[in-house]
């Protein structure tokens, strides 16, 4: 029993230095993403993509961008200048519809 008593305390006192501190603990994140895994990305937190200039613009970067294939990259590219970006309406290379869902992913400099 005397023997039991030492142990606990050797026990007692030995435990606490082996932990880390509190203040330790709370500096460490709430939670750790798993192995392998990431953590969500907020819409905020995402870049914005670079927009695409018609104007100066390859044939694969025009086809990069939703609504616009291979056919109308090659439309646009055989349509330059452009003085703006509706122009691709006006001289009807894409529909009001297409460029409804393309106009924040492009741009005309001159």
């Amino acid at each position: 029993m005397k023997y039991g008593r030492i142990l606990a305390l050797a026990l007692a006192f030995a435990l606490p230095a082996s932990l880390p501190s509190w203040t330790a603990l709370a500096q460490m994140p709430a939670t750790a993403p798993a192995a392998g895994k990431t953590a969500p990305v907020s819409p905020a937190k995402t870049a914005k993509a670079p927009l695409v200039d018609i104007n100066t613009a390859s044939e694969a970067d025009l086809d990069a961008i939703p609504q616009i294939g291979p056919k109308r990259a090659k439309a646009i590219i055989a349509g330059r200048p452009y003085s703006g970006k509706d122009d691709l309406v006006s001289r009807k290379i894409i529909s009001q519809s297409v460029y409804e869902k393309i106009r924040d992913k492009i741009i005309a400099k001159q």
